[in-house]
């Protein structure tokens, strides 16, 4: 079992940047990868960033064009850096530690950390 807690949300100006982090605790030997997503009002969650185990990053749609996502060398914490925030930013934005189970994979979801984008 893997607990996940984010941390580092609140209330950000537009225009301006936020930095979140995961903390991960547990058994981390089947990590696969690490990554952010965000759920906004009324959409289903969405991918933001993923890096995997080897620190390969991967980023999706607009607000991953304006992401940088990294982790330690022990891959026990993972970071979230978004720049130029919009209202549309406003979310509850979870960490996902995916871990190797047998033939398959599971979700180590965090509860979330929210996000509000203030004029």
């Amino acid at each position: 079992q893997v607990h996940v807690v984010e941390t580092g949300g609140g209330l950000v100006q537009i225009g301006g940047s936020l930095d979140l982090t995961c903390t991960a605790s547990g058994n981390l030997d089947e990590l696969l990868a690490m990554a952010w997503y965000r759920q906004r009002p009324r959409q289903i969650r969405e991918l933001i960033a993923r890096i995997t185990s080897g620190g390969l990053g991967y980023y999706e749609g607009p607000a991953g064009s304006r992401s940088s996502v990294s982790a330690n060398d022990a891959r026990n914490t993972v970071y979230l850096h978004m720049h130029t925030l919009k209202p549309e930013d406003t979310a509850v934005y979870y960490c996902d530690y995916n871990m190797r189970a047998g033939e398959g994979m599971v979700h180590n979801w965090g509860h979330g950390t929210q996000v509000t984008v203030s004029t």
